[in-house]
């Protein structure tokens, strides 16, 4: 089975299913994912909810660290997350894609630019993952 249907279907039943986010495609240093605008990730006035972009930013960008690390031996756990929403959208499906900038032995930092269907810039987002041994948590 390929990674972005297993990763898929591991995130089918949280907060990701719930959004509606699937990931699309993974490489060594990107990974990519889109998201509908719909009931789940809208204001109450019908507008892209800057909460479900930072949602799929950061799970775009701890997927991508969760794929690039020994799971056996490390977990993945969202650091920090910034962004800057640039444009609005009420309908349609969001493209995302994140590139690694900095992969480090315990954080990684990703950049993601979320887009609409007409590849148009909605938001911005850094995230820092930090990569945690498993042994070291039992403690």
């Amino acid at each position: 089975m390929d990674e972005i249907k297993a990763l898929n279907e591991f995130c089918a039943q949280s907060m990701i299913g719930l959004l509606g986010i699937k990931f699309t495609r993974f490489s060594s240093d990107n990974i990519e994912a889109s998201m509908p605008v719909n009931s789940n990730t809208i204001q109450p006035n019908g507008f892209l909810h800057g909460g479900a972009s930072l949602a799929l930013a950061e799970t775009l960008a701890g997927a991508g660290s969760y794929l690039m690390v020994d799971r056996e031996k490390f977990n993945v756990f969202g650091l920090q997350v910034s962004g800057n929403h640039i444009s609005s959208v009420k309908e349609g499906i969001l493209q995302a894609n994140a590139q690694i900038i900095h992969k480090g032995k315990t954080t990684h930092v990703w950049e993601v630019k979320i887009t609409d269907e007409n590849h148009k810039l909605i938001s911005t987002v850094r995230v820092t993952n930090i990569i945690a041994d498993k042994k070291k948590e039992e403690v």
